[in-house]
């Protein structure tokens, strides 16, 4: 076997700088650093060895200087550091300030698209510069999501994929007029990818030495693994042997937190593995063979290396299989060469009697017995029958035999390989919940020689969801009511999977009132009834809401609130011309700033607050427009002029009485003592 090395492997530019600034800083004085320095542990334990340790956040800081590790961090980090009066070394990597500033640079007038893994610390600082308003995708399906906008700008994480970072720009031209792309992906990224890539396209088996944590090295495993069984390892005593049987060739290659000592050792570690092949040997052997099977009987079945013999099993142990051939000792099968994948007992593949064909590996081992191998004559049976697969593309089920690094072993006759990235959609957390499974699959690489078979889940399933997409979105019409479940929460809304398809639900459709966050009200999993908004079959999206299968609070507004009458709710937004006040969920009224008080108020706040809670007279109604007006100012009126009416109603009754009343003459009588009750007397 022949190991070749990557053109471009380990470290980078950015992480040996931080290194050694690391390095050089704790030779002369206590340092920690903000999170693991790179993700590489043995790097990391080899600090510790130097007193260099890491530490979460700035709370467990310690030391009076802090190591920025190339990741980079939030501006608001430097600025806690400041208060907290602690030295900052930053060695945040030139490609990710460069692409901190682009990014602080573009929120200023457009939102900001980061394509990267969300999770990842670079990214999360990168999205600290751009503000709260920038979002990190990860997926076209996710750029596919997206709403409108009137201006974007999209950078990428240094190590995101430029194939799929192209894919996601071309789909964001569809979602803005006006789009500004960074192209921020590290030149030392792009070329180790492409030398991996360029490598496992010319070799039997491909290893990756790096921290199983950092992004960098799986998105080279993912690469290596769509093209050849890829193993990663952190350290060269993970290697195993039987990764490389039949192998002529192995590549290597590096993440970029993988130093050169560790590349050494792997490499070293592979090299002698290849010495250790009994190749040779076997060679010897079957030269030897050869010449013993010249007297052997010429009636019987031939028996040198690599013949196919067929025989009888006559007896079992729990390691070997003893077939009866017509010659004169069984041949024997260890349990590893019974079938593709672990054996735990030989009884779970063959009984005693069973015909079986088996490969002949040697013609006499040290007991004399041929040592033949059934999983080889199976594997040679399964080429015609794979090939045939590969040229229709026709599905087969297979069990999941193993676990590897960077996807599944299955058994389809011979050992197939089924890479991480075409198991399902998404990313695979635990490839071990497939262990025991058995998939739906379709050969996609096929190479007889090379006895590698790559297979696909992913392609499958990618067909049927796109047939019931387009099923549904032929049928789907604005108004269907649709039962889904939630898939996925985003700042802007939740995507619903309405039965294949997912469809985004939009906060602003989520509820009446203010919505600040989808989590208020829903979560992932939670089963939802949904009205179809929107069907937008060119670009295939579709748009649901689920406030619209309530009855809008503003349709029994005009009862509820008539003109005249006294209302009482809480102030939840202030505006420069007056403040809102929330007479219920989904209602806010305004109370305009001249409708505050009985005097001229210069602003808002000098009334009011955010949380008060004010009586108000409702002065406009108008439902249709959802505007209602109040008058703060109207309402204290009328509480002052019912209280003055009151005051005036609790004095004593005044008696009414006439002028001569009044000085004492008594009623009915003039001043002269004449009777005047009757105006008609006769006068004469």
């Amino acid at each position: 076997m022949k190991v070749i090395r990557a053109d471009k492997a380990g470290f980078c530019f950015g992480v040996k700088r931080a290194l050694d600034l690391t390095e050089k800083s704790a030779a002369t004085k206590e340092v920690a650093t903000l999170g693991p320095l790179i993700h590489n542990r043995q790097v990391v334990e080899r600090l510790a060895e130097r007193g260099v340790r890491d530490v979460p956040t700035l709370d467990h800081a310690g030391a009076k200087t802090l190591i920025i590790r190339s990741h980079g961090v939030p501006p608001q980090v430097y600025r806690e550091a400041a208060a907290r009066d602690i030295d900052l070394i930053d060695a945040t990597c030139p490609f990710v300030w460069k692409a901190q500033k682009l990014a602080a640079k573009a929120a200023e007038s457009r939102q900001v698209i980061v394509v990267g893994d969300r999770e990842h610390p670079e990214v999360q600082g990168i999205l600290g510069w751009a503000g709260g308003q920038a979002l990190a995708i990860e997926t076209l399906e996710e750029a596919r999501a997206l709403p409108q906008y009137p201006s974007l700008a999209v950078l990428a994480q240094t190590t995101q994929p430029a194939a799929n970072f192209q894919l996601i720009v071309e789909e964001l031209r569809r979602h803005t007029e006006d789009l500004t792309v960074y192209h921020t992906i590290c030149n030392a990224t792009q070329e180790r990818q492409e030398a991996a890539r360029e490598l496992s396209a010319k070799v039997d088996v491909m290893v990756v030495v790096g921290g199983k944590n950092s992004a960098n090295t799986r998105k080279l495993v993912g690469i290596c693994a769509d093209q050849v069984p890829t193993y990663l390892v952190e350290t060269a005593s993970e290697l195993e042997e039987i990764w490389f049987v039949g192998a002529k060739t192995a590549g290597l290659t590096a993440g970029a937190s993988t130093p050169d000592w560790i590349i050494e050792e792997v490499y070293r570690k592979m090299s002698d593995m290849n010495e250790k092949e009994p190749v040779t040997q076997a060679a010897e052997e079957s030269n030897q063979d050869s010449m013993n099977m010249e007297s052997w009987d010429q009636g019987l079945q031939e028996l040198h290396r690599g013949a196919v013999v067929t025989g009888t099993v006559v007896k079992m142990t729990d390691d070997e299989v003893f077939v009866d051939i017509g010659w004169k000792s069984e041949g024997v099968i260890t349990r590893r060469e019974l079938a593709v994948g672990n054996v735990e007992k030989p009884e779970d593949v063959v009984a005693v009697g069973d015909q079986i064909s088996a490969v002949v590996l040697r013609v006499e081992n040290e007991e004399g017995y041929p040592v033949l191998s059934k999983r080889r004559a199976d594997e040679a049976g399964a080429v015609d029958h794979l090939a045939e697969l590969a040229e229709s593309n026709e599905e087969i089920q297979a069990k999941v035999i193993e676990v590897v690094k960077g996807g599944l072993l299955v058994n389809v006759g011979m050992r197939g390989f089924v890479p991480a990235s075409q198991i399902q959609f998404g990313f695979v957390e635990d490839l071990n919940q497939f262990l025991g499974q058995t998939l739906r699959l379709r050969v996609i690489e096929f190479d007889p020689a090379r006895k590698k078979v790559v297979l696909s889940q992913k392609a499958i399933l990618a067909e049927e969801q796109q047939s019931k997409r387009k099923q549904l979105m032929e049928s789907l019409q604005e108004g269907d009511i649709v039962k889904g479940v939630v898939r996925r929460l985003t700042n802007f809304g939740a995507f619903v999977d309405i039965g294949g398809v997912d469809g985004l639900l939009h906060v602003s459709d989520m509820a009446y009132s203010r919505v600040k966050h989808p989590s208020e009200l829903l979560k992932v999993g939670d089963e939802v009834e949904v009205q179809v908004l929107k069907v937008d079959r060119e670009h295939e999206k579709i748009g649901l809401g689920l406030k619209q299968l309530k009855a809008s609070p503003w349709s029994e507004a005009a009862d509820k609130y008539p003109v005249g009458s006294l209302v009482s709710g809480k102030v939840v937004r202030i505006a420069p011309f007056g403040a809102f006040v929330q007479l219920e969920d989904g209602v806010d009224a305004l109370v305009h700033i001249s409708q505050l008080a009985d005097r001229r108020v210069g602003k808002v706040e000098e009334v009011v607050q955010v949380g008060d809670m004010v009586s108000a007279k409702v002065i406009e109604c108008k439902p249709e427009e959802k505007r209602i007006s109040l008058s703060i100012r109207e309402a204290a009126a009328e509480a002052k002029a019912a209280i003055a009416q009151e005051e005036l109603a609790a004095q004593p009754e005044i008696p009414e009485v006439t002028i001569g009343e009044a000085v004492g003459i008594p009623n009915g009588e003039d001043d002269h003592g004449k009777n005047t009750d009757n105006d008609n007397s006769d006068n004469g």
